[in-house]
């Protein structure tokens, strides 16, 4: 099928005003209407590489279709905000008619709008399988995230949590649920330090799961009981840590996650031991380091940032180059004088593999409106991270990098599932 190139981004600028429109008439700007506009965006990028491919047209293309499906909702929320009915719902058929008669067959035939005019899903209660106990990081992001899905869907999305072997019990039992759009899968960057931990896997991510998006990207941080560890800084610790080789420890969400490894890292680089004590999760060590029964945490910092602010441990540094939003007072490593050491937990969202397709779409639309609205930044900026924006391929790409950065990570440092 031919595809005008240049005829559909100039069909494109009329729904391309009307959001901008949305966006300054609405006090803090539409989020819906923003989240449209940046992948109508995309149609422009692809004019740029010279992208001709029909696929390419149809996605992008698709997107902006996506919106004015949405635009009763948001001429609702306009006629509230500014009771002027009349123009929006005008101004919105125009939209809608205009850029579909200058698509024609090609948009229509996008897989972003056959999911909308089937409108059949979701019809049931949603689940997402959590693979650690309540009170982790995982959980910290779902919970907010699952709430958010249940208002926009209009059906109730469900937090299973499945603790286990580092998270890889809950995502075997994600990987194998039924492919029907009632299961998915909110993994972490702990399942791409498994592969290389724990050699008999019973799935495989990259192969057994389709990748929806990154729901949340933290960095890790050093947290200490402050009677147990009563320090003033990292200096101060790794001091402590070089006089008693050994009778310090670290508890940690498992053998094999990003708390384990970061633990390891952290000893490698500063040539300092501390004794490693794997749990469950991280809401259970978390729960030990409060009570006083293990000494510190390399803990992400979304699990850790409530207890933090309320004085129950004490943060000594963050793993990055910047200062993590809404904890200000914390230094990164580099300030605190351990600058090679930097590392992140990330948090991503799959459907088992085999899901239909316009499901895996619209769900990644989901996520993305949900990720754009304020109540889920603020939550986000308060847990100490920024609203990420990475979705379908492009996250799975960098999954697959992950996985192979860490593969390193534990053959360098020796990390063992006993250490």
């Amino acid at each position: 099928m031919a595809v005008n190139l240049l005829h559909l981004t100039r069909a494109a600028e009329p729904p391309r005003q009307e959001l901008l429109r949305r966006i300054n008439r609405s006090p803090g700007g539409d989020a819906v209407a923003r989240f449209h506009l940046d992948n109508g965006a995309r149609l422009e990028r692809l004019n740029a590489l010279g992208d001709l491919s029909v696929k390419g047209v149809r996605q992008s293309f698709g997107l902006m279709v996506n919106y004015l499906y949405d635009l009763d909702k948001v001429a609702a929320n306009h006629e509230n905000t500014h009771g002027d009915k009349r123009m929006t719902s005008q101004s919105s058929q125009l939209t809608r008619r205009r850029l579909l008669q200058a698509a024609g067959s090609s948009v229509l035939a996008s897989p972003f709008v056959a999911r909308a005019q089937s409108g059949g899903w979701p019809t049931r209660p949603v689940t997402i399988v959590v693979p650690f106990p309540a009170g982790g990081g995982t959980d910290a992001f779902a919970r907010p995230l699952t709430a958010q899905l249940t208002k926009n869907l209009g059906k109730q999305v469900i937090v299973d949590n499945r603790g286990g072997a580092g998270g890889t019990v809950g995502a075997t039992i994600a990987s194998k649920a039924a492919p029907d759009g009632y299961t998915f899968f909110m993994g972490a960057v702990h399942h791409t330090i498994a592969p290389a931990m724990y050699p008999k896997l019973d799935y495989n991510l990259e192969t057994d799961f389709v990748p929806i998006g990154m729901v949340s990207n933290v960095p890790q941080v050093i947290v200490v009981n402050p009677q147990r560890v009563p320090v003033a800084d990292l200096k101060g610790l790794l001091e402590l840590v070089r006089k008693n080789p050994g009778k310090l420890n670290y508890g940690s969400a498992g053998n094999g996650t990003s708390h384990h490894l970061a633990g390891e890292l952290f000893k490698l680089q500063t040539k300092t031991f501390i004794t490693h004590i794997p749990y469950r999760g991280a809401g259970p060590a978390l729960q030990d380091l409060i009570a006083g029964q293990v000494d510190m945490l390399f803990d992400g910092l979304g699990s850790s940032a409530m207890h933090i602010k309320a004085g129950r441990i004490k943060a000594l540094a963050v793993a990055s180059s910047k200062r993590a939003p809404g904890f200000p007072d914390v230094p990164t490593s580099i300030e605190a004088g351990v600058p090679t050491y930097q590392v992140s937990t990330w948090y991503g969202l799959w459907a088992p593999k085999g899901t239909p397709k316009d499901i895996v779409e619209h769900m990644q639309a989901e996520l993305a409106k949900a990720l754009a609205t304020p109540e889920l930044q603020a939550t986000w900026t308060s847990l100490g991270t920024e609203t990420p924006n990475l979705y379908g391929s492009a996250f799975g790409k960098f999954v697959s990098s992950e996985t192979k950065r860490w593969a390193e990570v534990v053959k360098n440092s020796g990390a063992k599932l006993d250490s």
